[in-house]
């Protein structure tokens, strides 16, 4: 059966022109994914056992996070029908309460401890307690009220992870104090400071220490202060109105993150939220913080779910499987278990809004990369934005995400180690791919092989269309580092890099573009100078050679490395048999729906460099110092 796997009521083009769909087909995609989680249930229905990997954390941890972020998603549906749902639905959370906290039932959920995989899914539950009150929390008998409450206690004074995990202490606890029970202020107020530290400007935060960006920040460090103060109402001690006014500034540009057939560029980790994505967009029209007009904040949820319901998500059997569109673990993480991808019930945030408000009720509003060409600088992150109108791609290009703490040693990710991503494209992520680092990558290839990593990334500028970072090269038996300082600069639907090397003699210098994934092996041509490779579908990525680069050029292909598709394949350009000292190589990035001409563009497109400095000029007269 082809995607969607699931039955939707008919498209409305009058009300939502750009996707067709309504407040009903989030109903009918939360329901089918709800009603499809019953026949993995344990008997007391307090835990979802589901097929899939398991997580380090053990099969009762991960059938917990099944009854937990399905809760989440349960606790938005009935919430936002004020009660008016299926009563077995209610009837099924209600009972997986009293027997996951009855520790002789044989389904008992873990005990909270210190920094335990529990405290996540505890956070979950509270939330999802305090949406569901009337229906579900006011009705439980009074020794099952005390048993959860004595299972949320464990939370009382515990030590979480320093990171977005603070703040599953402060809803949980939060929760504890709207029900009347024993709880820690400082608890709460020490959460609620720590964040302080690790607000950027702008409306960014880091997740922890570091330089830590990804959809964390919108699915977790907004998300949660805010669902806080729903708890704390008055009690908010002021926090709320800072909170709101941060997210308005983050949302300023959310919306730049997301293609025009509805697809969030695949950067970070935890891809397989999927929907969670949305997440941000609609707490600020829940929390009446938002920039963005109703039409728009429907039109971005609604195009995302509709990206991943016409690819296959949920699959045929209901279900959402640990990947992006089908099964794919290298796009995952070790703690992410069966139940992990059900944190995409964030993105059914929404329901929560009454079916007449504007979100619901306005026609939709184009994304911006609908309207035109898009260039949105972003210095705390250290990221440039980049949609194209007339085929719907955003590129991010990456000078400031590493996901690395401060000090110490550093490690490498693909999914946030590579200068460019994009919503069409996902980086080549399964061991032999990663450990080859070809795509969006500037490395160093010992004589052995073995290519530099970027581990730890320096910003150095990002503003206008323009972005540069350092990064030290370093070969695994030692010799020192390389500094190479890297330079991205936008132009039309381009790209151009500029990385300025200091290497040792007999290296070679290797630059990779975007990898493209499709069912069947994409395309592929390559020339003096340049490479290029494309799908099925017609999306192209190119490297064209503007200096200092060699005139043999390369395919890397793999399989089964990419979140797109089962074959890949990605363009590059070498720079053989480095003499030692320093040395300028600059590139043209091209990823594009469009017909790409390398050859024309290598021989249009002109760079002089004299010393240290590069000038690029394009066919148009457009120059640029860089």
């Amino acid at each position: 059966m082809p995607a969607p796997h699931l039955t939707l009521p008919p498209t409305d083009r009058v009300l939502s022109p750009l996707t067709g769909w309504t407040r009903a087909h989030w109903e009918a995609l939360a329901d089918r994914q709800l009603d499809a989680l019953v026949p993995c249930a344990t008997p007391g229905f307090a835990q979802y056992r589901l097929p899939g990997r398991g997580s380090w954390s053990g099969v009762v941890s991960d059938g917990l996070e099944g009854y937990a972020r399905s809760f989440l998603l349960a606790s938005f549906r009935i919430a936002g029908a004020g009660g008016a749902v299926d009563t077995r639905l209610v009837e099924r959370y209600a009972r997986g309460l009293t027997t996951g906290t009855d520790r002789d039932s044989g389904e008992a959920w873990p005990e909270l401890t210190d920094c335990s995989q529990q405290m996540v899914e505890a956070a979950s539950i509270a939330i999802g307690l305090h949406e569901t009150r009337p229906w579900i929390w006011d009705k439980l008998d009074t020794r099952v009220q005390e048993r959860v409450v004595d299972w949320f206690s464990g939370f009382v004074g515990a030590k979480t992870w320093d990171n977005n995990w603070r703040l599953f202490q402060v809803v949980s606890e939060q929760f504890l104090a709207s029900v009347g029970a024993p709880y820690s202020r400082s608890d709460i107020d020490g959460g609620l400071d720590r964040i302080e530290d690790w607000y950027r400007g702008d409306g960014w935060y880091s997740d922890g220490d570091g330089r830590n960006f990804d959809y964390y920040i919108g699915w977790a460090m907004h998300l949660y202060p805010l669902l806080w103060a729903r708890m704390a109402g008055d009690d908010d001690g002021g926090r709320a109105e800072v909170y709101r006014e941060r997210l308005t500034r983050f949302l300023m540009a959310y919306p730049h993150f997301f293609g025009g057939d509805g697809a969030p560029v695949h950067q970070g980790r935890s891809l397989t939220y999927r929907f969670a994505a949305a997440a941000p967009v609609w707490m600020g029209a829940l929390a009446d913080c938002t920039p963005l007009t109703p039409g728009l904040t429907r039109r971005l949820a609604s195009g995302t779910a509709r990206h991943f319901v016409e690819r296959g998500v949920p699959d045929e059997r209901g279900l959402l499987p640990l990947g992006w569109y089908g099964t794919f673990l290298p796009a995952t993480q070790a703690y992410s278990g069966p139940a992990s991808p059900y944190w995409a019930s964030k993105g059914f945030l929404g329901l929560l809004l009454p079916a007449d408000h504007p979100v619901w009720t306005e026609r939709e509003r184009p994304l911006p990369v609908e309207e035109s060409d898009q260039y949105t600088a972003l210095p705390q992150p250290g990221w440039l934005l980049h949609g194209t109108r007339h085929d719907g791609i955003v590129r991010l290009v990456n000078h400031g995400s590493d996901h690395n703490p401060l000090e110490g040693p550093a490690q490498d990710d693909p999914h946030y180690a590579k200068f460019g991503y994009s919503t069409a494209t996902a980086p080549e992520t399964a061991p032999r791919a990663w450990e080859r680092a070809v795509d969006g990558h500037l490395a160093l290839i010992a004589p052995d092989g073995t290519p530099t990593r970027r581990r730890r990334i320096h910003p150095l500028t990002c503003e206008g269309r323009t972005a540069s970072s350092r990064h030290d090269a370093q070969f695994p038996n030692g010799g020192g580092e390389f500094p190479i300082v890297s330079t991205s600069a936008l132009h039309g639907p381009w790209e151009i890099r500029v990385h300025r090397v200091r290497a040792p003699a007999g290296a070679t210098v290797r630059e990779g573009g975007h990898a493209v994934a499709d069912e069947t092996r994409p395309h592929a041509e390559q020339g003096p100078g340049w490479a290029l490779t494309r799908t099925t579908t017609g999306l192209t990525s190119a490297v064209v050679a503007l200096y200092g680069w060699d005139e043999e050029a390369g395919i890397a292909r793999e399989v089964a490395a990419n979140a797109y598709g089962p074959h890949s394949a990605t363009p590059f350009l070498t720079f053989a048999a480095h003499p030692g000292g320093d040395s300028v190589h600059v590139t043209l990035i091209a990823l594009s729906q469009d017909t790409v001409r390398p050859r024309a563009l290598r021989e249009s497109v002109t760079c002089h460099v004299d010393g240290d400095r590069v000038r690029v000029r394009f066919p148009d007269g457009t120059a640029l110092d860089l």
